[in-house]
């Protein structure tokens, strides 16, 4: 098993992405931290989890809350070790022009996208450092690398997640530490249901989205967390810094 009793802590678990990463972790044997500010869905996915034989608890967490999120991983690492965060908690926005996007609505973005990530990294790498290993795995977005028209927060706040993965891969690399980020392209998430509600019709823009892909589909979330359990496995072990680009083969069109 590649995570074989090693301790992984993920934010955003509840649903999506983090929830498939939280299951694949667990099925290489990881020790699980179930992170949400969904707490109902944060506890089911938790008790899945134990109930498939895996190992896992929740806890519940605002990433935009430093101290919490402080808090909250340093009681993981006292009892448990730390081995690897996963920053995936991570929001969007309804589509507009920069000038359009009000201020309420940026500072949210930020808040959870940049300092979210901030936070969970300033939270898990004194425990690294200290031990001398470690992986800490970004969730950025396709909008890491491409400006997305009518994105102009979202895109602003994946490309600095990427690039602050890249200054802690830097900084944290003489220690034993790597950082890494994946970045998707549109995967079958909850934020992007929300996002193609708001079109027109819901269905014809979901099937004009996957005719821009070379593999004419959008990607599933157990995809992305196999790219995230490589990170964030033995396998990785000499890569850090790097974007890991998922997305079907849209970024060379």
């Amino acid at each position: 098993m590649r995570l074989d009793n090693k301790t992984v802590v993920i934010t955003g678990a509840a649903s999506g992405i983090g929830q498939a990463t939280a299951e694949r972790c667990a099925e290489e044997g990881a020790r699980v931290i179930v992170t949400d500010i969904d707490t109902e869905g944060g506890q089911a996915v938790a008790e899945a989890i134990e109930e498939d034989g895996g190992e896992a608890e929740f806890h519940e967490l605002d990433v935009t809350d430093s101290d919490r999120f402080r808090a909250v991983v340093d009681e993981v690492a006292d009892a448990h070790g730390l081995d690897v965060m996963v920053n995936n908690a991570g929001t969007g926005h309804p589509g507009g022009s920069l000038e359009e996007i009000d201020e309420e609505m940026r500072d949210f973005v930020i808040d959870i996208n940049i300092k979210g990530v901030w936070n969970g990294c300033d939270a898990a790498l004194p425990h690294m450092k200290e031990q001398g290993s470690g992986a800490i795995v970004n969730v950025g977005s396709l909008a890491s690398i491409l400006g997305l028209p009518k994105q102009a927060a979202y895109s602003t706040s994946k490309a600095a997640v990427l690039n602050m993965t890249r200054t802690v891969a830097a900084e944290a690399g003489p220690y034993g530490v790597r950082a890494n980020a994946v970045c998707p392209g549109f995967t079958e998430t909850q934020m992007l249901e929300g996002y193609l509600e708001q079109q027109e019709d819901p269905e014809v823009a979901r099937e004009e989205m996957a005719a821009d892909y070379p593999l004419k589909r959008l990607g599933k979330p157990d995809e992305i967390a196999d790219a995230i359990l490589f990170l964030a496995s033995d396998e990785s072990s000499f890569v850090s810094g790097h974007g890991l680009v998922v997305d079907g083969g849209f970024s060379t069109c």
